[in-house]
């Protein structure tokens, strides 16, 4: 099992741009979604709530999508200080915050609802402003959802 005891990427976004529905710590509304480098994977645990269902027993794909969207994008900002080998913090500018660019899901298999999924991600480039990742879904070490996304960096002035 992979320890839950490195730091959280979200907890690093400002305050004024942490309330996304999918990763914001301040959406008491939202998935709240904790994101966490484990080696040179990111990791995201979530357990959908029961009523997050497509049909019987698996998950809506709209949810998958959302997670792998937030999943993707705190990868890529992550990913960047990473790339100028900085640590992530909250008192030295510039800060990083990525948007989607592109995101493109391929479901490969139904997702059961009811056990914990396990969304991780990787950078695979970063060309200036944007960052490709690369994540999926687990489900008891099973893929069944793939994404492709293009992150971009906010520009300074919106962070």
């Amino acid at each position: 099992m992979a320890s839950d005891a490195g730091p959280v990427i979200q907890d690093f976004y400002p305050d004024h741009l942490a309330h996304c529905y999918g990763c914001g710590r301040l959406n008491e509304h939202g998935y709240r979604l904790r994101t966490r480098w484990e080696g040179d994977v990111a990791v995201t645990r979530f357990t959908p709530s029961p009523f997050a269902t497509s049909f019987p027993g698996f998950v809506y794909g709209g949810l998958l999508a959302s997670i792998l969207d937030c999943h993707s994008m705190a990868v890529a900002a992550s990913g960047l200080y990473r790339a100028e080998g900085r640590e992530m913090d909250l008192d030295t500018a510039p800060f990083h915050r990525c948007v989607t660019g592109t995101l493109t899901v391929r479901y490969e298999r139904p997702t059961p609802l009811g056990p914990e999924l396990e969304a991780r991600g990787v950078v695979d480039s970063i060309a200036g402003r944007k960052v490709q990742v690369r994540s999926w879904v687990e489900v008891g070490g099973v893929v069944t959802v793939r994404a492709e996304a293009v992150a971009l960096d906010m520009p300074e002035g919106l962070t």
